[in-house]
């Protein structure tokens, strides 16, 4: 029976391996905090489906080695002190074990001291508000104009027809590869919530407080996410777009956008300050 559990719990962990190339499964990201929750999870997982073959395994040994056709006689004792001691102190070490990574992952999630960029990000129904604090660049991020139209009724716009539709704007968030980026979230309505599983991030975006992100992007390349936040009637239409360049491309980026938004070195350092 025992040689039996061993061989599953080794399929079980093949199965949770070739899970994580599955579309089912949540992604690992591009940050060391997505991969961190994503293996918080799959810990996490594995334990739980230990537990229930464990629990589920004795409970099927027990119905079949004592069922009545056997003659098995019942039990006369009402409880027994050792089992209750072991089937205490098990669960709470148990929870003890899972408590450690867990906090681990939770102190890492909201240590966004020390970042490289500082960007306010602001919620509006229905589009976003970046405003990056040491560059003096801001601008707003709506969904882009193909998907727009292509959502509204009797357009005559196959909606297939449309790359990205619904997770396209108009102008993304941009981002150099490596570098910590800190996010000030907050709305200037009613609640939002700026979600990117790529990153590892989702945190709500509320009128009149401020809450703290932050990632670094070990990848450059184009990533998407949504408003997790049931903000509206367009709540559907507020997608998130971040592109992460590298170092030279941001920084020619930037000097493109304060040059257009007539952002003087000056005005940058002040904006730094």
């Amino acid at each position: 029976m025992m040689r039996k559990l061993s061989l599953f719990l080794l399929s079980l962990s093949a199965s949770a391996a070739a899970l994580a190339e599955s579309k089912i499964n949540m992604p690992q990201g591009v940050t060391e905090v997505s991969r961190d929750i994503y293996g918080l999870h799959m810990l996490i997982f594995l334990v739980c489906c230990a537990i229930a073959v464990f629990v589920f395994g004795w409970m099927i040994l027990a119905l079949i080695l004592h069922r009545k056709s056997r003659g098995v006689e019942p039990a006369k004792f009402s409880h027994s002190t050792r089992a209750e001691i072991v089937w205490t102190v098990i669960p709470i070490g148990i929870l003890i074990g899972m408590a450690i990574p867990s906090a681990e992952t939770l102190v890492k999630i909201e240590d966004s001291r020390n970042p490289d960029i500082t960007v306010k990000v602001t919620g509006y129904q229905w589009k976003w508000h970046y405003e990056y604090l040491d560059e003096g660049v801001e601008f707003y991020s709506n969904l882009a104009r193909p998907s727009n139209e292509a959502r509204r009724l009797g357009s005559g716009i196959d909606p297939n027809s449309v790359p990205n539709y619904l997770l396209e704007v108009d102008n993304p968030l941009v981002v150099p590869v490596g570098a910590k980026v800190r996010l000030l979230i907050t709305s200037n309505d009613v609640i939002h919530a700026w979600w990117m599983k790529d990153f590892g991030i989702k945190k709500d975006a509320i009128p009149g407080f401020i809450n703290e992100a932050w990632f670094r992007a070990e990848e450059s390349g184009v990533f998407r996410g949504q408003c997790a936040e049931l903000c509206g009637k367009d709540h559907g239409f507020m997608p998130i777009v971040v592109e992460v360049l590298e170092q030279a491309e941001y920084e020619g980026w930037v000097a493109a956008r304060q040059e257009e938004q007539g952002v003087t070195p000056k005005m940058a350092a002040a904006a730094a300050e």
